[in-house]
């Protein structure tokens, strides 16, 4: 019997994904190594506070260059998750009972990381009544309340589209609501069985016309063909969604999906180009890129691309948030895909 090293006994998808050797990444998925002193400062306050980061949890090669800039995106609702994607690290399993505390503490690290803007995602948790809604929007909350100064990103699952726990959600007011889809609707099922192609983009347009700015997620090297990251591009940006990441898969362990194959930095140029083109504020694209990364760049470029000026731009909590000039957030973000090229 083939089993984790917990002890779980492996899914018969694992088990066939175990078959393909794990791949050998290309040269220019090297992503840089600096172990400094504010790595290991966020390192100790992670791990002192008891919190969980999609840093960690999720193996993001850009752990070590984002937390030596002092940025971190945390986890909440632990670290087990009651849906299994097939190109997730965070793993599938009985969460343990909520924890009620855990936002004030993610807001206390926010505040003692001096952090500029916080991103907030969690694991599914559709064994609660309201699927986690509580959890997350108490967190923006307080993060709001310790941290005047500080916007906040929240990714969230879709709680299986219910419109009483998004509304709870969206009447936190983060600065930018991101529900990733994630991958091309031929093979959504497949890849996310718990969730569906449709309802997330109605997630999405809900929070769009709830106010908030909204943003996604395509990771490429799934199986997907290029004509229909096109078309999923079109269909975000017709659902109301503001900003967009587009990232290579990076498989976790030989248990998970295989990788189809590796896309070229040249073909995430194009496709930053193309995301423009259809009128999306703000676009990150690269093989190393993470749905986190430089999140607050990518909002300064939607605060920047609405048309009607807000100066200063404030969240909810009266946050003033900066508003550069769109051209210059443009130009930075390109210089952030010839970065990972």
């Amino acid at each position: 019997m083939s089993v984790t090293s917990d002890g779980r006994k492996l899914l018969r998808l694992e088990v066939r994904n175990a078959q393909t050797p794990v791949e050998r990444k290309p040269a220019w998925m090297k992503a840089p190594v600096r172990i400094g002193a504010q790595f290991r400062e966020i390192s100790a306050l992670v791990e002192s506070a008891d919190l969980h980061t999609v840093c960690r949890s999720a193996g993001c090669p850009n752990i070590f260059e984002c937390w030596e800039d002092r940025e971190a995106t945390f986890l909440i609702g632990g670290d087990q998750c009651t849906r299994r994607c097939d190109f997730c690290q965070i793993d599938t399993g009985k969460p343990v009972e909520l924890d009620r505390d855990e936002p004030r503490r993610v807001a206390e690290s926010v505040r003692t990381m001096n952090l500029k803007y916080a991103t907030v995602t969690g694991v599914a948790r559709d064994d609660l009544d309201d699927g986690g809604a509580w959890l997350y929007a108490e967190t923006v909350r307080i993060i709001h309340d310790l941290c005047p100064g500080t916007g906040v990103e929240l990714l969230i699952p879709d709680f299986s589209g219910v419109p009483a726990q998004l509304n709870q959600v969206f009447e936190a007011r983060p600065e930018v609501l991101a529900h990733n889809i994630e991958t091309v609707p031929r093979i959504f099922r497949r890849i996310r069985p718990g969730f569906t192609f449709d309802r997330s983009l109605d997630v999405l347009a809900r929070a769009k016309a709830a106010g908030l700015i909204t943003k996604s997620n395509l990771i490429l090297g799934m199986g997907e063909r290029r004509d229909e990251v096109d078309e999923a591009l079109e269909q975000l940006h017709a659902a109301g969604c503001d900003l967009v990441t587009i990232t290579q898969y990076l498989r976790p362990s030989a248990r998970h999906l295989p990788v189809d194959r590796w896309v070229h930095p040249d073909e995430f140029a194009e496709l930053a180009t193309h995301a423009e083109g259809l009128g999306f504020a703000g676009v990150m694209s690269g093989p190393l890129v993470r749905s986190s990364y430089r999140a607050g760049r990518l909002h300064a470029a939607a605060v920047a691309a609405r048309p009607a000026p807000q100066s200063p731009v404030s969240g909810s909590s009266g946050c003033p948030i900066e508003n550069p000039n769109e051209t210059a957030v443009r130009s930075e973000l390109r210089s952030k895909i010839a970065k990972h090229s």
